[in-house]
C-alpha cells in the first residue's frame, strides 16, 4: 500500500472510460498501491456526493467514483437509454478496464440496484458489499405492481416518455435558488453539505442560469425489470459479506422486516435512526464507523 502521509487534502482528479460508446467520467481519490473502493451514487445524483466518504476512506483505500451514465459528468444516451442492464455493463467495464482483480463496493440507491446485479454476476469480483437502500421495490411494492395490466404499464412508460420528450431541463437563475431546490429534497442536509451537492450538480447554460446535470429523460421508469424471483436469483448468487443500510426517516422498506434480506447468504441489516433515504450525508459519522468496521483489512487484500 501507499505511504498515506504522502495523500495531501487536494481533491480527486477526473478521469473518463468508453462503455457502450458512451464517454463515461470517474474521480479518482489516489493512493493506487491500494486495494479498490467503488463508491457508486444513486440515481439524479453525481460522484462528488461521495466527497466526504471518500476524504475519510482515501487513506486507506484506492477510491474512484464513477458517474452513472446521464449523470454528472459522465455523456448522456442519445436515446434516452438508462435501463438497469446497460447501467450494469457500464460498472462491468469500468472495474474492467481498471485492471483490478477484485474491489470493494459503496453503493447509493439505483446505484446500489446496479451494484448488488453486479455482485451476482461476478461474485468472484467482489470483496464487500455496502448497499444503501439499493434494493429497489419493496415485496409491497411489487404486489401493487402486479394488479397493473402489463400492458397498462408499457402505455403508461410510452405516455411518459413522450411527455418527457417536450420536456426542458429546470433552469435557476442562481445557484441559491438551486440550493433551495436541494434544500426540499432532502431536509437533513447541513448548510454546507447541500451547498456542496448543488454546485456540483448543475452545469451553466448559456443564458447564465443553472440546470441540473442529469438527464431528464432518467425521470421516467422502464414498464419491466427482473421479476421479484429472479432478483432474489441474482442476490443469493453474491458470496461476500452485504451490509443493507437504511434510514429510519425514509421511504425505503427495511429488508430485516419486510423478508428481502433472507434472499442473501452473508449481510447484516443496519438501521440509521434521524436519517432518511441519503443516510450516509444524514448520519455521516455513524455510517463511517459502520463501514469501518465492516469492510475488509485493505492490508490483507491485494492492489
Amino acid at each position: 500500500m501507499s505511504d498515506p502521509s504522502s495523500l495531501d487534502d487536494a481533491g480527486p482528479t477526473s478521469h473518463s472510460f468508453m462503455s457502450q460508446r458512451l464517454r463515461l467520467n470517474y474521480l479518482d481519490w489516489g493512493n493506487p498501491g491500494a486495494p479498490t473502493l467503488v463508491l457508486q451514487h444513486g440515481g439524479q445524483d453525481h460522484a462528488r456526493s461521495w466527497d466526504w466518504v471518500a476524504r475519510a476512506l482515501r487513506r486507506d483505500w484506492h477510491v474512484v467514483c464513477p458517474d452513472l451514465r446521464g449523470h454528472g459528468d459522465s455523456a448522456w444516451s442519445p436515446d434516452g437509454a438508462y435501463m438497469l442492464p446497460y447501467m450494469v455493463y457500464d460498472l462491468a467495464q469500468f472495474i474492467q478496464q481498471s485492471g483490478q482483480e477484485q474491489v470493494a463496493i459503496i453503493a447509493h440507491s439505483l446505484g446500489g440496484a446496479v451494484a448488488l446485479r453486479y455482485a451476482g454476476l461476478f461474485p468472484e469480483k467482489v470483496t464487500a458489499l455496502v448497499a444503501i437502500e439499493g434494493l429497489g421495490p419493496s415485496p409491497k411494492m411489487y404486489a401493487q405492481r402486479r394488479q397493473t395490466p402489463v400492458g397498462k404499464r408499457w402505455r403508461d412508460w410510452i405516455e411518459q416518455r413522450r411527455g418527457l420528450s417536450g420536456r426542458s431541463p429546470r433552469r435557476y437563475a442562481s445557484i441559491d435558488e438551486a440550493l433551495l431546490r436541494m434544500r426540499e429534497a432532502n431536509g437533513h442536509l447541513s448548510e454546507g453539505q447541500a451547498r456542496h451537492l448543488t454546485i456540483h450538480g448543475v452545469s451553466r447554460n448559456e443564458d447564465g442560469t443553472y440546470s441540473w446535470k442529469f438527464d431528464n429523460y432518467l425521470r421516467g421508469q422502464p414498464p419491466g425489470d427482473l421479476s421479484e424471483e429472479e432478483l432474489h436469483a441474482v442476490w443469493a448468487e453474491i458470496t461476500c459479506p452485504t451490509l443493507l443500510c437504511v434510514g429510519e426517516d425514509s421511504w425505503a422498506s427495511n429488508p430485516a422486516k419486510d423478508g428481502r434480506a433472507t434472499h442473501f447468504r452473508d449481510a447484516k441489516v443496519v438501521s440509521f435512526e434521524n436519517a432518511g433515504h441519503w443516510l450516509h450525508h444524514d448520519q455521516l459519522d455513524r455510517f463511517l464507523a459502520e463501514v469501518t468496521a465492516f469492510l475488509p483489512d485493505p492490508n490483507g487484500l491485494k492492489a
